[in-house]
């Protein structure tokens, strides 16, 4: 497939910070790869370089942040030529390419929610995406809708559900007021505790916890945009333990 203009758009949500959304290459070193990295996310993009090395088509651009949230997100992608407009929840951003190239020169295949192992450095340390996707659209072709009626050929399609599996999880939000109070279990001599958060507030406590028999307390806090665990112990001489992250 060898276009001047592409119009790819899709929904997705997911709890996965990493994963890749889309991906089509060719033989000639052309690529498109749509794909979340540390929660954000980055397209790349080559029409081509020569072997020369004059000519460096690499192009990447990063957008977003938090997107594993488990929200429904939107993107647009819109290229003529070497110009491109990234639309991610409403916000476009404009960029051209680098390189000298306007047509995207891809193989037959794309594919959605992962990338084949080429055989590439870059195929092998990508993971598959892991989520739910909607509404995907490749250059006027419905490919959710086609895939759902087996109208897609050759297609190779593992493991899909059409329905979107929701998390189990039971979110708590606190002002800053509120607070959860649990019984501890004395009788135990391990504390432990995890859990998942977000804010856009850079102080606040998260944990605190007395030891039974006065033997100090144990505090998690965020501080300045840190977490910090606070261990202080009543009958030792290094009687506190700060960690920062």
């Amino acid at each position: 497939m060898k276009t001047l203009k592409d119009v790819i758009s899709l929904k997705f949500k997911t709890s996965e910070s990493e994963g890749v959304i889309f991906h089509g290459e060719g033989q000639q070193g052309d690529y498109i790869t749509l794909e979340l990295k540390k929660a954000k996310l980055v397209l790349n993009l080559n029409l081509g370089s020569n072997q020369l090395g004059s000519i460096y088509g690499h192009t990447s651009v990063m957008t977003g942040s938090l997107l594993d949230d488990h929200h429904w997100h939107s993107i647009l992608i819109e290229r003529h030529g070497r110009n491109i407009n990234l639309t991610l929840d409403r916000h476009m951003q404009h960029f051209r390419t680098n390189g000298e190239f306007d047509y995207l020169d891809l193989d037959y295949e794309i594919t959605f929610g992962g990338m084949p192992f080429s055989g590439k450095p870059s195929s092998n340390s990508r993971k598959n995406f892991k989520g739910c996707m909607e509404s995907i659209n490749y250059n006027g072709n419905n490919i959710t809708d086609l895939a759902k009626r087996k109208k897609l050929e050759p297609s190779n399609v593992g493991n899909l559900s059409f329905s979107c599996v929701e998390p189990h999880t039971v979110p708590v939000f606190f002002n800053a007021t509120s607070y959860l109070e649990v019984s501890g279990r004395p009788s135990q001599d391990l504390f432990s505790v995890s859990f998942l958060f977000r804010t856009w507030n850079p102080n606040g406590l998260l944990v605190f916890s007395n030891f039974a028999d006065d033997l100090g307390n144990v505090e998690i806090d965020i501080n300045e945009g840190k977490v910090s665990v606070h261990i202080n112990v009543t009958q030792v001489k290094k009687n506190r333990i700060d960690i920062s992250s």
